[in-house]
């Protein structure tokens, strides 16, 4: 992961099971870690290593028009974050509304909107004739946007059905763990144009598909949890978050 604090998310008591002594993740790496590790001990460039094929499942094989016959990841439409407005917004349209062929990353059906700076969008669908927006989606990046969205949220004041929010500005991205530029100080490339190429290397050659649509999401469905909505399923795949009290450790000092 591009995320230090996904560390501690996995070391939360709500992930651990008593009755197995298990916890659900065993590990959590991030992405500079990784590349230290090969650094360090095989003296090993990453950006010498070769690329394997794909998966079957998770990729398809499609006609490129200049290399033939080419391999493509199979991923789901959205930011490089991971998380899940996008595919909702299309979700609910459908469901509710009966309104399909949502793309909110190419904006059609929906309106995209940026409110006070690159971080904080709106993602607005609206229906012919009706004055009231039928969903109103929001992503807040940063601690400044999410401060001010919670802020509406608990006086009410909040219009919108869903919200999104990272702790990092750009997104997980931009993560604490996440690959640094080329270069000493990091001066051969701006950080701006860093992220940038990170996000674009998330969605190139990657063929959009909906969860509900890969036969390997269904064939786990079936043999592991019997059926998509069955108890065994539902138990699962949803977690609850408890509250964490407060201490007085200075996370400064906190050792990984």
């Amino acid at each position: 992961m591009p995320c230090y604090d996904k560390k501690l998310e996995a070391s939360r008591s709500d992930f651990y099971s008593d009755l197995y002594s298990t916890r659900d993740v065993d590990c959590v790496i991030t992405s500079t870690e990784v590349e230290k590790m090969f650094a360090e001990q095989d003296q090993t460039d990453m950006n010498s290593f070769g690329e394997l094929n794909l998966d079957p499942g998770y990729s398809s094989v499609v006609k490129d028009p200049i290399t033939g016959m080419d391999q493509v990841l199979i991923g789901a439409s959205g930011n490089a974050s991971g998380g899940f407005l996008e595919y909702l917004m299309q979700y609910a349209a459908k469901e509710l509304f009966g309104i399909d062929g949502i793309d909110v990353d190419k904006s059609l059906g929906v309106e995209v909107k940026t409110v006070r700076n690159a971080d904080f969008k709106e993602v607005t669908l609206e229906a012919p004739g009706i004055s009231e927006p039928l969903l109103k989606f929001a992503a807040a990046y940063g601690f400044r946007n999410i401060q001010n969205l919670v802020r509406k949220v608990k006086t009410g004041k909040s219009p919108y059905h869903f919200v999104e929010v990272m702790a990092c500005p750009s997104g997980c991205i931009n993560g604490g763990g996440q690959l640094k530029p080329p270069g000493d100080n990091y001066a051969n490339i701006p950080l701006k144009d860093w992220i940038a190429q990170a996000d674009q290397q998330y969605r190139n050659g990657v063929l959009a598909r909906k969860p509900e649509e890969n036969p390997v999401l269904e064939q786990l469905y079936l043999e592991w949890l019997g059926g998509v909505d069955t108890p065994k399923a539902r138990q699962q795949l949803r977690t609850g978050y408890r509250a964490v009290e407060q201490n007085l450790v200075n996370p400064l000092t906190v050792k990984w």
